[in-house]
């Protein structure tokens, strides 16, 4: 009751008064956890009820993995798919739906299809998981092909997989084909599109700079806009430098989102770039007005099954001394005639020292970072030149989808 109340404190003050736990008592807890983003606590929890000597079931197991895949936790997220099979759990699909979930979110597209091929029933779920793994890394044509492929084998696609289709879309620039998917919820598939759907297709029309069409498409819908369609066009405003349209956008989410800061940062960032300096001093006011604090920004980075989270700014962790070295030199490979100190702006946000650190600590080809919010366009920039120095790939997971960086350029093509 309290967990689906919300009051996931009140559950876990319950829960560890609770002398003797029974399966049900922990995934209770666990589920709870996890519904509510708690990743970090999900997985401690988890430890403790090894310890306990009770083992988990399948609903314990989809827990864990979800939270695996909010936090990039690949490794324990593969020593669990090896718990599975031990347990005799190995043919359940709820479980390879969450395997493959955990894997794509991870930056791990090769293994999530490996575990999709070898399901002997797709169900539309399955489906939905792949498609939107591949759209989420930017690879909207496999997700195209792989819809067209689900609709030759007779599933009847529902609302979110179109939500997953017409993601991948977006992020691929396939417009005309999104428009397509779209206005066929309706007329071939009985599907009413929602306003998730109609935000969708902004945000296809304004990545492809059709700003206009986006405005003049948010006028004509069947409902009232709410606040995520706004957004999706304040948010191709910000990629295609439109100031004026970008206020009109901000207007209209700030009064139904009011104390969502993820708008006011973007018109903020819209007005620094087009050096606006009055524009940003209106934001801070009103942002300082209403109370509306900015999140801190975090990334977490897997090393050796182990999470290590990171502060914009931090110097709490173990090899302080030895990442901040590592910043300076990377400093001096990206702008090798700037002596300028590492300092608390952007050059000390948190991707940069989840990747200072994994390259002090990494053997493996691929180094992944989960970040919450999005990654600003200096730390992209910083990233795209690091990646000319080292035979890694760098991938990097913030609020909106999947960067890969790869011999100096990313695979969103500085779109996101």
């Amino acid at each position: 009751m309290y967990v689906h109340c919300g009051s996931v404190q009140k559950a876990r003050k319950l829960f560890d008064e609770i002398p003797q736990k029974s399966l049900i008592t922990w995934n209770a807890m666990i589920s709870g956890y996890s519904q509510h983003g708690h990743g970090m606590e999900v997985l401690d929890l988890y430890q403790d009820m090894q310890t306990s000597g009770t083992l988990p079931d399948e609903v314990t197991l989809v827990g864990v993995l979800s939270s695996c895949a909010n936090l990039g936790a690949q490794r324990i997220g593969h020593d669990l798919e090896k718990k599975i099979d031990i347990l005799g759990y190995g043919s359940n699909t709820f479980l390879k739906n969450a395997l493959m979930n955990m894997y794509a979110r991870c930056g791990n597209l090769s293994k999530a299809t490996a575990i999709f091929d070898a399901m002997p029933e797709k169900s539309l779920i399955s489906w939905t998981a792949i498609i939107g793994g591949y759209g989420m890394h930017g690879q909207g044509k496999v997700s195209v092909e792989l819809f067209d492929q689900m609709i030759r084998t007779g599933i009847k696609p529902d609302k979110a997989v179109f939500v997953s289709v017409l993601t991948a879309c977006s992020h691929a620039g396939l417009t005309e084909k999104g428009l397509d998917y779209f206005y066929s919820m309706e007329k071939k598939y009985n599907l009413k599109p929602s306003t998730e759907h109609y935000s969708c297709v902004v945000d296809l029309l304004g990545r492809a700079g059709q700003l206009s069409k986006a405005r003049d498409f948010i006028e004509s819908m069947p409902m009232n806009p709410d606040g995520p369609v706004w957004g999706a066009l304040l948010g191709a405003c910000k990629i295609h430098k439109n100031v004026e349209l970008a206020k009109l956008a901000f207007d209209k989410v700030v009064e139904l989102e009011p104390d969502n800061i993820g708008y006011y940062v973007l018109l903020s960032n819209i007005y620094s770039e087009a050096n606006d300096k009055e524009g940003i001093s209106r934001i801070r006011i009103m942002m300082r007005e209403r109370g509306v604090r900015k999140d801190p920004g975090y990334s977490f980075v897997e090393r050796n099954g182990k999470l290590h989270l990171f502060m914009a700014g931090s110097k709490s962790h173990p090899q302080e001394k030895e990442i901040y070295d590592m910043l300076r030199k990377l400093q001096h490979l990206v702008e090798p005639n700037n002596d300028r100190a590492i300092s608390t702006s952007t050059s000390v946000h948190s991707e940069r020292l989840a990747i200072a650190f994994a390259l002090l600590n990494s053997t493996e080809e691929k180094i992944c970072v989960i970040k919450n919010l999005r990654i600003c366009a200096d730390c992209h920039v910083f990233v795209k030149s690091v990646s000319k120095f080292f035979n890694f790939e760098f991938i990097i997971r913030d609020a909106t989808r999947f960067h890969h960086f790869k011999d100096g350029s990313c695979s969103c093509k500085d779109f996101w």
